[in-house]
């Protein structure tokens, strides 16, 4: 009888060590798994939030659909990729183009990116990744003045509208005798053509193209040739890391075919000398 009860007494407590082992075991993995998780988490993303300055009204780079009222566009589009690939977290604040650069230069932004031609000048105090995408200047006049204003030769003399800041209001100033008239936005510049206030634009040649094809109703055409071989670039404060990390993203989505998709998206063709 006595044997008995110590036997039953022993396998009650060794059911019990079992159970407790068992749930331990349970709770472990369970601890295990999600610390797996969170470390995964916090490799994806450093835990920052990275402010990204950039334009509203520059298609088709950056500019707000009249139908959703979104922020969108190819510069849109490349900057969010980007930062999935280089495994940062960012959120997009718009200002006047000419606030960008000095924003940069402060510190006040950690990237920008506006359609912003890389320049020696510019490059003095932020620095670019390698250039994403190759434009140039062009000159758009409406069709009354197009026998007057046939190139950049024949605006002397002429008030040319642009954008305050831009590489296209510096040239003028420094290769031609006409007398620029510079906007905060370069709808303002078209505009002041169409409504006759000014002789000519000068403006890069992708955003010229789209305003005179989508939105001058033809009223505008381009003249003469491409000025200037410029590229644009993204931009930050100098000296910062991130610098580096979006410039190696940037080069992996160019190799794995995710640039070649967005530019095919907002300049209906691959960029040349790719395939799909």
């Amino acid at each position: 009888m006595y044997r008995k009860l110590l036997l039953t007494l022993f396998l009650s407590l060794l059911i019990g060590v079992l159970a407790a082992c068992g749930g331990s075991s349970e709770s472990d993995a369970g601890e295990t798994e999600s610390a797996t998780d969170d470390g995964a988490e916090a490799e994806k993303t450093d835990g920052k939030v990275y402010t990204v300055a950039t334009d509203n009204a520059y298609v088709p780079f950056e500019y707000l659909d009249e139908e959703s009222g979104d922020l969108v566009g190819f510069d849109i589009d490349l900057i969010t990729a980007l930062a999935e690939e280089a495994g940062i977290e960012i959120e997009i604040e718009t200002l006047e183009f000419a606030g960008i650069v000095a924003g940069l230069g402060s510190g006040k932004f950690d990237i920008g990116i506006a359609g912003m031609t890389i320049t020696e000048e510019r490059k003095e105090n932020i620095d670019f990744t390698q250039p994403y995408y190759e434009a140039g200047l062009i000159l758009a006049v409406t069709e009354e003045n197009a026998d007057e204003i046939q190139s950049i030769d024949d605006v002397d003399g002429k008030v040319v509208a642009t954008r305050q800041g831009s590489t296209s209001q510096e040239y003028l100033e420094e290769n031609t005798e006409a007398t620029p008239e510079a906007f905060p936005e370069i709808v303002e510049a078209y505009q002041n053509v169409l409504a006759g206030r000014a002789d000519a634009v000068l403006y890069d040649l992708p955003n010229v193209q789209y305003y005179s094809e989508k939105e001058a109703g033809g009223k505008l055409k381009t003249v003469g040739e491409k000025l200037t071989g410029e590229d644009y670039g993204i931009g930050f404060p100098k000296g910062s890391e991130l610098r580096d990390k979006i410039d190696d993203a940037l080069t992996t989505i160019k190799e794995n075919g995710t640039y070649d998709d967005i530019y095919e998206k907002w300049f209906g063709e691959r960029p040349e000398g790719t395939e799909k």
